[in-house]
């Protein structure tokens, strides 16, 4: 793996370009770059997030979106400005992904569970965020500055805030992204107006996503629909699925599964590749530690306490605010110091964060323990769900404070800030969501095929759901599908690494990456198909590198347009829901 570039030094604070700007550092400066984290692109990325996980079942983290926009609020610091930009983007990106795990009010819906009152939802969210952040950092001496992992998301954002010198460049890019929103929002009040195209579940934010990854993914997920849609004879045929099924009542096991069965593979090789290495670098860190430069230095015993005390909270919140059991909460907060590492070195390799595996596996040995309350299964799991997100957010948004040299105390700080927001905005947006669209409510995890929503997927909501049924009901064919899912994993991720595949048939059709495929396991075939569009035309948009002209490759015009049309579409659907609740108030 590439080691990242040099941190930069710290510089002294320059007089801003322009004059209504405050001076770098001072408490308005501060205050200017929190507001614009926090209130304006915090919840724009926060309503993709949401969107996204209730339309699709996963989201784009809102680090770049968020460093690109921060970007031209600091532009006037000149290239200091890069810190301030980092500051805002470790904010909006906070709330982001806390406001995309809304999706747990809607599994409750699901299951028939008596939603508790908000303020105490956003409390519990809010402490197992907390606790998130401090074992994300925790861990940041190991995973960033001894590994030295390559964070791919977080090496985008540092390349954008440092287009902050390039003005020129800055502008191409907001243009291209501010023209991918316009289109998105465009597309999204339409489809909710024409029934033609909600009868095709058109998605600009499907298609958007499916530019940012590429052919590589998306037609994978297309092979991975194809294959459910092909198996649900036989799966009828044993007894799986009944006549009037969707496949992905069986296929999402199936793709669980096949989602561990390779992170067993690529979690094997990154430690025996990562513990030499870190071995190697361990003296040279011991030697370092009494001159570690200011920009990165953090003292232990406060963080330990921190991490000390949110992990008390969250057991202690859960049980009395949630009425949650003592032994599976303290047991979940157990389980996160090793998923957030886990984790942490998966995102880092290769920028895959297998949070739903998480949540699996931490229901699986609740299991084990005794729990049969989905319930319980599904607040205990949040913990998981919750903390591994945001550590691992932490340590990729610190990667880039990294190559940077922003200060990670007020990164930290910055990040607390967000988790704070984001916890509100979870809980606001799932109702919000849930009220505008009452399909929403619909357990799909019962629902016939002909009868399953078009546009609303909500896979993780359907794989949560599915996962804690398991616990009361008969769980022989759900095991068997997961372990069927597993041993395909293993086979499929193996044979990827001993035939390192180059030919584009091999890789992304006949022998796809398990992570790619099992997306068209958790989400119905049209909505695989938008993917598989989107990546088809992001691919042949990036082989035409001329268009690009002098733009980064991680700022690439499929990734902006992308990105865009995913926003935009969210703005849409946001703009819609407000409508709509508004009038049912009314």
């Amino acid at each position: 793996m590439s080691a990242p570039a040099p941190p930069v030094p710290a510089e002294p604070f320059p007089t801003p370009r322009w004059r209504w700007l405050p001076v770098e550092g001072g408490w308005k400066y501060h205050l200017l770059l929190a507001a614009t984290g926090l209130l304006v692109l915090g919840p724009l990325a926060g309503v993709t997030a949401a969107y996204m996980n209730f339309s699709l079942g996963f989201f784009v983290g809102g680090q770049v979106l968020a460093g690109l926009l921060g970007s031209a609020v600091t532009a006037g610091y000149g290239a200091a400005g890069r810190h301030g930009a980092n500051y805002i983007q470790t904010a909006a990106s906070s709330v982001a992904s806390m406001s995309g795990l809304g999706v747990l009010l809607q599994a409750m819906v699901w299951m028939g569970l008596p939603q508790p009152p908000a303020w105490q939802m956003a409390l519990y969210l809010g402490c197992v965020g907390m606790l998130g952040v401090g074992v994300g950092m925790l861990y940041t001496p190991v995973l960033v500055d001894r590994m030295r992992l390559v964070f791919p998301s977080g090496l985008a954002v540092a390349n954008i805030l440092r287009a902050l010198t390039d003005t020129a460049l800055l502008r191409r890019s907001v243009r291209r992204l501010g023209g991918g929103i316009g289109v998105g929002l465009a597309s999204g009040l339409v489809a909710a107006r024409l029934p033609l195209f909600g009868a095709v579940e058109l998605s600009a934010s499907t298609f958007g996503a499916g530019m940012v990854v590429g052919a590589r993914i998306g037609i994978p997920a297309v092979v991975g629909g194809l294959v459910g849609l092909a198996l649900k004879p036989h799966f009828v045929q044993i007894g799986w699925l009944q006549p009037g099924d969707p496949p992905r009542k069986v296929m999402f096991l199936i793709a669980l599964g096949t989602l561990m069965g390779a992170a067993l593979v690529d979690l094997a090789l990154i430690f025996l590749r990562a513990l030499p290495q870190a071995r190697r670098a361990a003296p040279a860190s011991t030697a370092e530690a009494g001159t570690t430069e200011d920009w990165r230095r953090v003292e232990s015993r406060r963080l330990l306490a921190w991490v000390a005390t949110w992990a008390a909270a969250t057991v202690v919140s859960g049980h009395w605010l949630l009425g949650q059991p003592l032994l599976f909460l303290v047991v979940a907060v157990l389980l996160v110091f090793l998923f957030a590492l886990v984790n942490g070195i998966s995102v880092g390799i290769s920028d895959s964060n297998p949070i739903s595996s998480a949540f699996v596996v931490t229901v699986v040995i609740l299991a084990a323990l005794g729990l049969r309350d989905p319930g319980v299964g599904l607040m205990a799991g949040a913990v998981l769900l919750v903390a591994t997100s945001v550590a691992c957010d932490m340590q990729q948004d610190r990667s880039t404070g990294w190559r940077l040299g922003t200060p990670r105390r007020l990164q930290f700080r910055y990040q607390v800030l967000g988790i704070v927001v984001g916890a509100v905005l979870a809980v606001v947006f799932a109702r919000l969501f849930m009220a505008a669209y009452p399909v929403l409510l619909q357990d799909q995890t019962v629902l016939a095929a002909d009868r399953q929503p078009a546009g609303w997927s909500s896979a993780m909501t359907y794989k949560f759901v599915g996962v804690l049924r398991g616990l009361h009901d008969d769980l022989r064919f759900q095991r068997s599908a997961i372990g069927l899912g597993i041993g395909a994993g293993l086979a499929i991720e193996l044979l990827r690494k001993w035939l390192k595949p180059r030919s584009f048939l091999v890789d992304a059709v006949l022998l796809p990456s398990p992570y790619a495929l099992s997306f068209g396991g958790f989400v119905n075939l049209p909505t695989s198909l938008w993917l598989g569009a989107g990546g088809i035309a992001g691919s042949l948009m990036s082989a035409r590198k001329r268009n690009d002209g002098d733009l980064p490759e991680d700022m690439s015009s499929a990734s902006l347009i992308g990105g865009g049309l995913i926003a935009g579409d969210a703005l849409a659907a946001l703009g819609i829901g407000v409508a709509s609740l508004l009038g049912a108030l009314g």
